[in-house]
């Protein structure tokens, strides 16, 4: 690969520097202000249990946030936060919650372990066990809902795909929806990017770990799941294909899918307006957990 090929690469999947609203540094600080000052409100207000343990991992520790007088069978919204898998955690992660605890759902930031501590096997994991440790937590919820963004929309669609029985007591969790925001699929084209620096994937860590290869397993774990795939605008065109395409996999396996584009909107706001009560995405989810 030449420089000229490597930059050309590196700008595909450099969300931040097609940002129609800031200059690429400036969208990321502004993703970071308003998902740390939305969950510090939600810390504030809310019913929280903070850093519950879900393993015996160091990062194994999530959120939980409750509506008041939260029923034993409230829909459970689990989140999981983007970052390219080196950024990010837990504590800028219910931005959410105060917009959906308001409709009664429960609100759950599932934290793992980011490069260069963690790799990506090592997430793929641990979120898988959040997942279990989740559905046997809340036995009685009328739905187990996961939402990933960009890096966590991979780990999501992995979640989907898992091989269960290597996971707690080989259970396979009911999982009723999903929403995969802004992700990645495959994860290939990352090895010879930036991206990859603090991650040390190899060809081989990738494939592994790419989503699109492992379709029919979503098809033979969760048949009744749907499956929501949603990007920006102003994504970048890698971010709109991947989504598409992945999109079309389950389809042709005739899983219920949509695909959907949010107008005006790039790849941090996509997933931080959901603390926003009118916002397209935000309603549709809504609408998904409590009809």
């Amino acid at each position: 690969m030449t420089a000229v090929e490597k930059e050309d690469l590196d700008y595909q999947y450099s969300p931040s520097r097609w940002s129609h609203r800031f200059e690429p540094e400036a969208a990321v600080q502004d993703h970071v202000c308003v998902t740390q000052s939305e969950t510090d409100k939600a810390r504030s207000q809310l019913q929280c249990e903070l850093d519950v343990p879900y393993g015996d991992r160091e990062g194994d520790r999530l959120d939980i946030y409750k509506p008041q007088d939260c029923r034993s069978d409230a829909p459970i919204f689990v989140y999981i936060h983007g970052g390219y898998w080196q950024f990010l955690s837990k504590d800028q992660s219910a931005f959410m919650a105060t917009t959906l605890t308001a409709v009664g759902v429960m609100v759950v930031a599932v934290d793992y372990d980011i490069a260069p501590k963690g790799t990506l096997d090592v997430m793929v994991d641990q979120v898988r066990r959040a997942v279990s440790f989740l559905s046997e937590k809340f036995p009685s919820s009328r739905g187990l809902y996961i939402c990933g963004h960009s890096a966590g929309g991979q780990l999501c669609a992995m979640v989907l795909s898992s091989n269960w029985s290597k996971v707690s007591d080989g259970r396979v969790p009911e999982i009723k929806g999903a929403f995969l925001v802004s992700g990645v699929y495959d994860v290939t084209p990352l090895v010879k990017t930036y991206v990859n620096e603090p991650l040390k994937m190899t060809e081989e860590d990738a494939r592994r770990n790419s989503p699109c290869l492992f379709t029919d397993a979503v098809l033979k774990n969760h048949p009744s799941c749907k499956i929501l795939v949603v990007f920006a605008e102003h994504d970048p065109p890698t971010f709109h294909r991947q989504s598409k395409e992945y999109t079309e996999q389950l389809k042709g396996l005739g899983m219920e899918v949509s695909c959907v584009e949010i107008p005006d909107t790039d790849h941090f706001n996509v997933v931080h307006n959901l603390a926003e009560e009118q916002y397209q995405l935000t309603k549709m989810v809504i609408a998904e957990m409590t009809s």
